[in-house]
């Protein structure tokens, strides 16, 4: 039964790993509807998670919708129905691409980032010279993180799923000759506030896995500058799986029946 060894070990380390995640998750949230509350943290990483993201964001979103204009065009016309090409457009980047994509990219972007400066307080023991001044870590380095992650990703959905529906008016009206009255017809009668909606929420679940992988993991880095950069790996991986999976679980809630 030695060759068990190792699978046990692997599984057991999961469940470890597993349940300080989901106990440093309670703790946080727990601090996010308690006062003190630092507004001035929070305004800041508002303007560095949503603020300073909304570059990449836009770029993503205005050439996801404009290829996704050209491939359904080429799809479609096989089957004579370039008219749906605007509900596909319309669909596609409010229910999925806009929150998925937007939540990859501030991963990406943000999760190697809070990794990364909250690791190096860790390495550096900045956060125990919080603790020893009594001030609690979670409240001063966690909550501002993960209320800015959980306000402004729905905000940058919400911008890209407006320039990636543009960019695919854009591409429909200029290169495939789309009229364009007909073609903002179509996706104002197929889009429905349900489908705004579901986007938003999936962007508020995606910004908070994505600073608090970031927070995780900097905050119980160890061993120095290596260990700042396998946090900031570490962070930015399991965010982006986490948000794949959680958009599976919230589209078979929302859209499952």
């Amino acid at each position: 039964m030695n060759f068990l060894a190792p699978i046990g070990r692997v599984f057991i380390a999961f469940l470890v790993a597993t349940g300080r995640l989901v106990a440093f998750a309670a703790v946080s949230v727990s601090h996010c509807v308690r006062p003190p509350f630092y507004g001035r943290s929070i305004g800041r990483q508002m303007i560095q998670i949503g603020y300073f993201s909304l570059p990449v964001v836009g770029l993503t979103a205005i050439f996801t919708g404009m290829v996704l204009a050209l491939q359904s065009y080429t799809g479609f016309a096989r089957l004579n129905a370039e008219s749906a090409i605007a509900t596909v457009v319309v669909l596609s980047m409010t229910r999925e691409l806009g929150p998925v994509l937007a939540g990859l990219m501030v991963a990406g972007r943000v999760g190697a980032a809070i990794a990364a400066e909250v690791g190096t307080m860790r390495v550096t023991e900045q956060i125990d010279a919080l603790t020893t001044l009594s001030t609690n870590p979670y409240k001063y380095l966690i909550v501002p993180r993960l209320i800015a992650g959980v306000a402004t990703l729905p905000l940058l959905v919400l911008v890209a799923d407006i320039i990636g529906v543009f960019g695919g008016y854009a591409v429909s009206v200029h290169s495939l000759d789309f009229n364009a009255a007909n073609y903002l017809k179509l996706t104002w009668e197929f889009l429905q506030p349900i489908d705004i909606v579901t986007g938003l929420v999936k962007a508020a679940v995606f910004g908070f896995l994505v600073t608090l992988m970031g927070c995780y993991h900097g905050f119980h880095s160890r061993g120095g500058a290596q260990g700042v950069g396998a946090a900031a790996t570490n962070a930015v991986v399991s965010s982006s799986v986490l948000i794949l999976a959680s958009n599976y679980m919230l589209t078979l809630a929302f859209f499952g029946a």
